[in-house]
């Protein structure tokens, strides 16, 4: 092929959008070097490729079915009251209960107030999860780890009893420190003797700074944090109310993060001064000395930052992979991948014996694949083994479809006219695309649904089937039909 037939086909826009794909994809991965002298890309490693834990957490909530003549209203006031926590009503016949309860437990309870429970089911509402999964995302983005994986596990009557939170390159002690709590922050203030009352809970704070150092200079690590107008009524109203404007030694304010408490000590004199005539919207929880008192404070900050879970959780199960192993399965994935690759094409090979047709294929089968890498490191999905399964299946999908393309060109053994390639082509892109459909049909539940490990695998078997079908087919199809014709 000379240098102008070269730049015809290159001019092509199936093969110039191909061509600019690949290009993006390079740049998106970003082969480099780091600071050890190691190969490395932007692509985001997940759980089973590099250090990290994984927790899953069971919610201590249930959602019950119920039946009552009472006035609806009436009905979940008292239940809340008995049970003293959020009753939420989900639909006409069912509640959510945040706190957890057997159900012999309830079921006096629920008779008293003048119902009887229908069905029952450990966990939180789908509504319920979704709030929990985004205030989890949010204390992970607060600590600063963006390679985390956070799925709800709901069943088919929409309740979720687990979530399951994986965090690359985060040890198990960071995790559970991290999502392990519920992240419930209150304030209470002494009253007589050990009795505490409560002011304000941490809904009612607006901004967190980060963790510092009071007074500056010294070893003493806490966190600043600004009250809106209502907790800062309430917090004057309740240290003018139970004396700790007026006798601050005797009347400690507590700071409680889930249900340990984070700082008690006396207002300063200034404070209390101010207290007595003014709102205080500004104040500082210290948090302790030295490195215990450093990570102490960024727990803080970040429950402070994301807010509580709308219930308790509790670490149902959790693990973790070690350094050595992840590097040890990225490079074994790594080498599944070449061998698939290199048994593609020798199994083209042996099947027509000509470069020319081989070297195309094995090439437009590679470069699929390194889109799908750019794609990747774009979105910032990780990398997995399910999701390394679905490349290695995109790649065998791939080569079948190149094949049927190859084949039905070279039906009578030779190469067709200009006109009849362009038809048996069409025929040949028509086979696939109801190929894909398939494929694409086959996958989409597993995409949908709530199944982590399977879901990258499905998402990057679809995403695979639309480049096939939508890019790299179209342009093998030019490509082949131009070396084919020599």
């Amino acid at each position: 092929m000379n240098g102008k037939e070269l730049k015809a086909m290159v001019s092509d826009w199936k093969v110039a959008t191909l061509i600019i794909l690949v290009v993006i994809s390079v740049f998106a991965i970003a082969p480099h070097f780091d600071s050890n002298g190691n190969l490395a890309t932007n692509i985001q490693y997940g759980l089973d490729l590099q250090q990290g834990a994984w927790i899953q957490l069971e919610f201590g909530a249930e959602v019950v079915g119920f039946t009552t003549d009472r006035p609806l209203g009436e009905f979940l006031t008292e239940l809340s009251t008995s049970l003293d926590t959020e009753v939420i009503l989900v639909d006409e016949t069912h509640i959510e209960i945040r706190k957890s309860y057997s159900q012999e437990e309830l079921e006096p309870i629920f008779a008293a107030a003048g119902g009887k429970i229908t069905t029952y089911s450990p966990g939180v509402s789908k509504s319920t999860a979704e709030v929990a999964k985004l205030i989890l995302e949010n204390k992970i983005n607060s600590f600063g780890t963006k390679d985390a994986k956070v799925q709800t596990l709901t069943g088919m009557n929409n309740v979720a009893r687990y979530v399951r939170v994986e965090l690359a390159g985060v040890d198990m002690n960071q995790a559970q420190d991290i999502v392990g709590q519920q992240g419930k922050f209150e304030i209470r203030v002494q009253t007589l003797g050990n009795e505490t009352e409560h002011v304000l809970f941490g809904d009612s704070i607006t901004s967190v700074q980060t963790p510092s150092q009071e007074p500056p200079g010294s070893n003493q690590w806490g966190v600043s944090f600004t009250l809106d107008e209502a907790g800062a009524t309430a917090f004057q109203e309740a240290a003018i109310k139970h004396g700790a404007t007026r006798d601050p030694v005797n009347h400690n304010l507590l700071m409680i993060l889930d249900g340990n408490t984070v700082y008690s000590a006396p207002l300063s004199e200034d404070l209390a001064g101010k207290l007595q005539s003014e709102k205080i919207r500004q104040l500082y929880a210290s948090t302790g000395t030295g490195k215990a008192g450093t990570q102490a404070a960024q727990n803080l900050e970040i429950h402070l930052r994301a807010g509580a879970l709308p219930v308790d959780v509790k670490i149902a199960g959790s693990g973790g992979v070690s350094a050595p192993l992840g590097e040890r399965y990225k490079m074994m994935a790594l080498l599944a991948g070449l061998f698939a690759l290199l048994t593609v094409a020798f199994v083209v090979f042996y099947r027509y014996r000509e470069p020319g047709i081989v070297l195309p294929m094995v090439l437009i089968n590679a470069s699929e694949i390194l889109i799908l890498l750019g794609f990747i490191s774009l979105i910032r999905f990780q990398l997995d083994l399910p999701t390394i399964a679905g490349l290695i299946a995109v790649l065998g999908t791939g080569i079948d479809q190149l094949v049927i393309i190859t084949d039905e060109i070279l039906h009578e053994g030779k190469v067709p006219s200009p006109n009849l390639y362009l038809k048996r082509l069409s025929r040949a892109l028509g086979i696939i695309v109801v190929a894909a459909a398939t494929v694409f049909i086959a996958m989409a539940p597993l995409a949908l649904m709530d199944l982590s490990s399977l879901k990258g695998f499905a998402i990057i078997t679809i995403l695979g089937v639309l480049v096939g079908v939508i890019i790299t087919r179209p342009a093998y199809g030019k490509i082949i039909m131009e070396i084919l014709s020599k």
